[in-house]
């Protein structure tokens, strides 16, 4: 079992490189292929995409296509799906990836890992969203599969020795959040709303209070809710707004900030919104009044309008592909599979071998590879499953999200 990082480790893992030897991977700038085939069946309630040469690594994926949380999974699902067509056009190691639908419940996660086990899955890619992964996780430990998450962020996820994280730990994200509004003068005074019936939401309020209070921002206001009750906010919305919060922080998914956002509108609360990569999805509500959503602010590794060529080449592509501008899931899970490449490179894993073998050598190679990423110039891994990259903030302007 891993030991647990100190918070002052955690807080410095998110914005340093670390020196450390090994290979170096550029996540794909090539041009997709077409080597794959893909089908969609309703028996498996889920996607396969791979190699047309045979022998291939079997890449699992678990994550929501359908239900509240499906706008995740399916930019899980779409940003592999380019990485693996990338990845076998090119050549030399080949993957097939076969996604399955969770709905973001652990219980049918569960499900969806035996039939990729059946399949005879040799690495997982997911789970998507944290509360399945806390399920799955130590299912991997015990099986001895190697797990790669792009997105579950609770440091549970990594507790075992076999999983890693493409996303940063919600400790990562509370603390960096606090940082960047004291850093950059955006608030003193912050109301948070946050889902304590959830373990993404609460990890990150957890360490984005003790951070605050070391920066000199003042809590005005703490308001929860829970799954069974998020629906009406007008509450929490009045208690944030009668405190005198310059700043509303929501560590929570888009569609309860969507609800949010309605309500301090209706309330006529005009403080400014900072959230973290849940937030990433305002924009694709259907029916949503977009234009509440200006100016609200969130941290993300990856930032659709940023011009650098990996990250142009990429939207190009996804939109192409698949009809959307890309969110940091998909970028995330694009990066995860090159990740997986690289260290699959590093450790000289070949297709045949079986995944407990592939496991074993995926552990050691991670720490040694670096990433030239969508989501970070220079990433790293620490043996603790932890990824060491720099976050980025964004805002709403014009209706599209734009580096800070």
């Amino acid at each position: 079992m891993k030991k647990a990082l100190s918070l002052v480790l955690a807080a410095a893992m998110a914005f340093s490189f670390a020196a450390c030897g090994g290979s170096t991977s550029t996540a794909g700038t090539s041009a997709a292929g077409s080597s794959g085939t893909a089908s969609t069946g309703a028996a498996s309630a889920g996607t396969s995409t791979g190699s047309a040469s045979g022998a291939a690594i079997k890449i699992g994926g678990i994550g929501p296509l359908t239900g509240g949380a499906a706008i995740y999974g399916n930019a899980v699902m779409n940003g592999a799906k380019l990485a693996v067509e990338e990845i076998n056009a090119q050549g030399g190691l080949q993957f097939e990836l076969n996604f399955q639908d969770d709905e973001n419940d652990s219980e049918k996660a569960l499900n969806a890992y035996n039939t990729l086990k059946d399949w005879g899955m040799q690495v997982l890619l997911g789970t998507v969203t944290t509360q399945p992964c806390l399920t799955i996780a130590p299912e991997t430990a015990s099986d001895n599969i190697f797990l790669l998450t792009p997105s579950a962020s609770a440091t549970e996820v990594i507790q075992e020795d076999n999983a890693f994280q493409v996303c940063f730990t919600d400790p990562n994200q509370g603390v960096a959040s606090a940082d960047y509004i004291a850093d950059n003068g955006l608030a003193t005074k912050i109301a948070i709303i946050y889902d304590s019936s959830d373990a993404y939401s609460s990890g990150i309020r957890e360490k984005f209070v003790e951070e605050a209070a070391a920066k000199g921002l003042e809590i005005v206001a703490d308001e929860a809710f829970t799954s069974d009750n998020k629906t009406d906010f007008s509450v929490q919305v009045q208690k944030a707004k009668s405190s005198g919060a310059e700043l509303v922080f929501l560590p929570i998914y888009y569609s309860e900030a969507n609800l949010i956002i309605q309500e301090m509108n209706r309330q006529g609360c005009t403080a400014q919104v900072f959230g973290c990569d849940g937030l990433d999805g305002l924009l694709t509500i259907d029916g949503a009044d977009t234009s509440l959503f200006e100016g609200v602010m969130l941290l993300t590794p990856f930032a659709a309008d940023a011009q650098d060529e990996k990250t142009q080449n990429f939207v190009a592509k996804y939109q192409e592909q698949f009809g959307d501008i890309p969110n940091q899931f998909a970028a995330d899970a694009y990066d995860g599979v090159y990740a997986i490449l690289a260290a699959c490179e590093q450790a000289g894993v070949t297709a045949d071998m079986d995944a407990s073998t592939i496991c074993d050598m995926l552990k050691g190679a991670m720490p040694q590879i670096t990433l030239d990423g969508l989501t970070g110039d220079g990433m790293k891994w620490e043996a603790t499953g932890e990824v060491n990259k720099a976050p980025r903030a964004v805002k709403i302007v014009n209706g599209a999200y734009s580096a800070m």
